[in-house]
């Protein structure tokens, strides 16, 4: 070789991958200004325009809360939502998306109350509607502040035109289906008892607790037989409840007839206080010694007692005198929600202060008048948690004021204690202790709740709508008709809707939708048509202002009532039913939606919010649920599995992760994590996606820069190489997981697939056994034009079906490949042919990635042990024994797969020592150097190279590629 050969720079006759593509993705900086062009050019009116006609696919944004900066459950939410909705616009349909922001509601109502409390003011000196328009303004710049966060994440929708709860059209909606329950029968004002938050001064639903544990103190109560069998005559029955401050509204002891119970007498006693020897107890048998030991105690049994017994008893109150009061008579109840797994078998009733004492002494109230015992329930505590005057020896009449169970702060009163006590002074208590469990707590303020009797608006979950339904029937009905996701979702619902009492609609507070009817003192309700008329065209243009502005009742009854009899209600709607109906103006209002939604999807904590809230006020209006698809996700965890909290200083926020890596980054996370349970986050995982992230781009990178040389040939499929068959069956098989995977909402399995695809199929694979071809063939190849034209297909396919879980970063490629593009978004998937799958054939490559496997494992130890720097300096000797793998090799350029100068392909067994590995059998491997020269263009080590007098430094092949290019040196 000359001296002047050996300086020739080919590199201008090889076609290297040219692209603007960085392989830096800068996202942080890129991301924004993606935003930007799409809102510049209006994608979101684009999308609608170019699905105009196609058939409608409606994901129903469940209405997160406009109080504060969106948290990593929004973001995990929302690029949920987006990716379902992008997957089927980009399959044929007209996926719209309405977001949508819950309004009304305590959160901002504190909000404002604190401004008030640091100015000195007092909300009940402020008129009630310009408290209710600081609300609304509130509420009206978070929108502002989350539609911005949004939008960074890349969430694609209608945002000029969102849903609000506060919107004047969506308040008078409200209202008009709370008119239909009432107009259907089944609304009613009841006296039950109701979960009730002393910090917030307001009822709460079931969907507004959560359960957290407590210490409380438990007490065993003594009350005395005064009615009853003769062996009873001055024996006690023992209860034990863990809400002593409970014990003032005591009406009942219920019992089960399941269990045996037995009357015991006190035998010892260890402390001089408490039970003494010689007194007679009552206790279910299987209790008995568990309770003697709280008491330290032994007992003697004495006797059985049989139900019927223990129907006829009567006790006193244990605090019976106590000023004045508890001289009524305690009657024994049988009932079902009595267990022996705890206590004495005896359940303390008191019907102003628990669900199941009110609905045994309610079972109950007519055998008990019939009796003179009075079904009358108390109200012994106020909505500040104090003791009313009903309480008697701790209301306000008491000595030092009235006891309270919980302060302002959710703090534990002294209510406890003063009745604990008042029982040791009479020698009513048993005994006492301590227990940690689990504690109803209000959802927002994180304190504890109390159960008390006030009167309330109710719906009815049993009362027959004159069809032969009932709420709760068509509500599980409903169930049985909606796909879940996971399918676990069902179950939890049922039991949820199985399970629960009447709906209990009313909020003792001023933001939100008024309970917008007219009651009479026995609470009959008005309906009255034109009434309902003009109260929902007040609130139509002027809001549900209208109904607390000065002169409404009048305005609103007209003449045609008595005002004097009929009482306009102030209570304010729950905020879950003001969500639970926005199906109606949203779905039902908006032409470019549809109802019943195809899919709901929230967090699985919704299965008791907005799931439920939505399924029982659609079954109640439109006999069915307002969705056909329930889709639920977990929380997210830091990276040990702890739940985040500012506290642990563990909270990843999607503000930082956006700033430090890129909106698409944490798409990625969402789309490569179990979203279904629980997920973790952290800064490992989001390095892991980091680099996942990097992998990918760098194949599309390569891709672009390739196709830079892409004159858009077509290439018979029958005239390709069998390598680019097997790639296009691979898309076929893809192409059905990506779509099903998209229909399944199975997006882990997508993103999966994808980037084990690019990673070990393309970049490990056939870009590299095509790179030689691509950039040293000449321009006329079969082999270069027809790669040329599988990776065109595969950037289309893997860019449009990566396009909804990473918006920006195929909006860059796409764009990068084709300047005069719109959007990468107002694409469909490609079709992908079914010609193209070919099971037989992916099979024999199969065997052949095996044999391969074996080769580079062998030349891996080469390179490691220096005897080699490229795979090109090998031409390995394969010794085959197996006739499947030989046949599979038949006719195949067998070195151009391994990547070596040459290969020597034996069906005799490898001389001992030989590479092998366990898992491919019959294959073994001898290496052996290259012979002949370096090409100074492709570095193929060849026999032929200088056979062309011209290119005296090339190899024949890329002589003739010089040749075709007209290349002179």
């Amino acid at each position: 070789m000359t001296e002047t050969a050996e300086k020739i720079d080919y590199s201008s006759t090889l076609y290297l991958p040219q692209t603007e593509f960085p392989m830096r993705a800068g996202l942080p900086q890129k991301e924004p200004e993606i935003v930007a062009r799409w809102q510049k050019m209006d994608l979101y009116k684009k999308l609608r325009a170019s699905a105009a006609g196609r058939e409608k696919f409606v994901l129903h944004d469940g209405p997160p809360y406009a109080n504060g900066n969106i948290h990593i459950g929004h973001a995990l939410n929302k690029i949920l939502k987006d990716v379902i909705n992008r997957s089927f616009q980009m399959r044929g349909y007209d996926a719209n998306y309405v977001p949508g922001w819950d309004c009304h509601g305590l959160p901002i109502e504190w909000k404002i109350e604190e401004k008030y409390r640091e100015k000195g003011r007092n909300k009940d000196d402020v008129p009630v509607n310009e408290f209710r328009k600081e609300c609304r303004d509130f509420a009206s710049g978070w929108i502002e502040v989350q539609t911005e966060e949004f939008k960074r994440l890349g969430i694609e929708g209608d945002f000029e035109k969102p849903y609000t709860t506060m919107n004047f059209h969506a308040e008078a909606r409200i209202a008009g289906e709370l008119m239909k329950i009432a107009k259907a029968g089944q609304l009613y004002r009841g006296s039950k008892p109701v979960m009730w938050s002393v910090v917030e001064r307001t009822a709460l639903a079931e969907a507004e607790v959560e359960y957290a544990d407590v210490e409380s103190d438990m007490i065993w109560v003594k009350f005395p037989v005064t009615e009853g069998p003769d062996a009873l005559a001055g024996a006690f029955v023992v209860i034990w409840t863990t809400t002593p401050w409970t014990i003032p509204g005591n009406r009942a002891i219920a019992y089960s007839s399941r269990y045996a119970y037995g009357l015991y007498e006190v035998a010892t006693a260890e402390n001089d206080y408490g039970p003494q020897p010689g007194e007679k107890l009552i206790f279910a048998k299987r209790l008995a010694d568990e309770s003697a030991a709280k008491a330290k105690v032994t007992f003697k049994f004495v006797r059985d007692i049989e139900a019927g017994e223990l129907a006829a008893v009567i006790c006193a109150h244990p605090l019976h005198g106590l000023g004045g009061g508890y001289a009524f008579k305690v009657p024994l109840l049988d009932g079902d929600h009595v267990t022996d797994d705890a206590g004495t078998g005896f359940v303390h009733t008191a019907p102003g202060h628990g669900r199941e004492d009110f609905e045994a002494w309610m079972d109950s109230a007519r055998a008990l008048e019939a009796r003179g015992i009075s079904s009358a329930i108390p109200f012994t505590v106020d909505d500040a948690g104090y003791f009313t005057a009903e309480a008697h020896g701790f209301g306000p009449d008491a000595e030092g004021g009235a006891g309270r169970v919980i302060d302002d702060k959710g703090k534990k009163g002294d209510a406890n204690d003063r009745v604990i006590k008042a029982l040791i002074a009479r020698h009513a208590l048993f005994a006492r202790g301590r227990l940690k469990h689990s504690y109803p707590h209000s959802w927002r303020s994180k304190k504890p709740v109390i159960f008390r009797n006030t009167p309330q608006w109710f719906v009815y979950m049993d009362k027959d709508f004159g069809d032969g339904t009932t709420l709760r029937s068509r509500a599980l009905n409903a169930i049985d008709g909606t796909r879940f996701v996971p399918g676990a979702g069902q179950n939890r619902l049922r039991a949820m809707i199985e399970q629960r009492p009447d709906w209990v609609l009313s909020r003792q507070r001023a933001w939100g939708v008024p309970i917008a009817i007219f009651a009479d003192d026995h609470g009959e309700i008005l309906v009255d048509e034109e009434v309902n008329a003009r109260i929902l065209d007040a609130f139509e243009s002027e809001g549900a202002d209208a109904w607390f502005a000065e002169g409404a009742k009048e305005r609103f009854l007209g003449n045609d009532h008595d005002h004097a009899r009929w009482n306009q209600v102030m209570d304010i709607l729950d905020v879950w039913f003001d969500s639970g109906s926005t199906h109606t103006f949203t779905l039902e209002d908006r032409p470019d939606l549809k109802w019943p939604a195809d899919v709901y999807l929230e967090g699985s904590d919704q299965h008791r919010g907005w799931f439920h809230s939505s399924l029982l006020e659609s079954c109640a209006t439109h006999g069915r649920a307002p969705y056909n698809a329930v889709i639920t996700h977990g929380f997210t965890m830091d990276e040990k599995g702890e739940k985040m909290s500012k506290s642990k200083g563990n909270t990843v926020t999607p503000q930082e992760v956006m700033k430090d890596a890129g909106a698409d980054i944490l798409r990625l996370w969402v789309m490569t994590t179990d979203y279904w349970e629980d997920q973790r986050l952290g800064k490992t995982i989001i390095q892991t996606n980091i680099d996942a992230y990097r992998k990918l781009r760098n194949t599309v990178r390569w891709m672009l820069g390739t196709l830079a040389h892409d004159k858009g040939e077509t290439i018979a499929f029958a005239d390709m190489p069998e390598l680019e068959w097997l790639m296009l069956h691979r898309l076929a098989e893809l192409d059905r997981l990506v779509r099903e995977g998209y229909d399944a909402f199975d997006f882990k399995r997508i993103a999966r697939a994808l980037i084990d695809f690019s990673n070990v199929e393309l970049s490990a694979f056939y870009f590299d056994v095509r790179k030689d071809a691509l950039y040293c063939d000449a321009p006329s190849s079969l082999r270069r034009r027809a790669a040329l034209q599988v990776i065109r297909t595969l950037f289309d396919c893997l860019v449009t079906w990566l396009a909804p879980m990473l918006p920006f970063t195929a909006e860059e490629a796409w764009l990068s490949r084709n300047p005069e593009a719109v959007s990468v978004h107002l694409e469909q998937f490609p079709l992908v042919p079914a010609e193209w799958r070919d099971d037989a054939l992916a099979e024999k490559w199969r065997k052949i990635r095996e044999v391969r496997k074996v080769v580079t494992g062998a030349l891996e130890i080469e390179r490691k042990d220096k005897r080699i720097g490229s795979s090109l300096e090998s031409a390995p000797i394969v010794h085959i024994t197996d006739p499947e793998l030989r046949r599979a090799l038949h006719g195949q350029d067998f070195a151009e797969i391994c990547i070596t100068s040459a290969i020597e392909i034996d069906g005799s067994e490898g001389p001992a020592g030989a590479f092998t590995l366990p898992e491919v059998a019959k294959v073994s491997v001898v290496p052996k150097l290259a012979e002949g020269r370096k090409c100074a263009r492709s570095w193929r080590i060849t026999k032929d190279v200088g056979s062309d007098p011209l290119y005296p430094d090339v190899s024949a092949r890329d002589a003739a590629a010089l040749r075709e290019l007209g290349f002179k040196p």
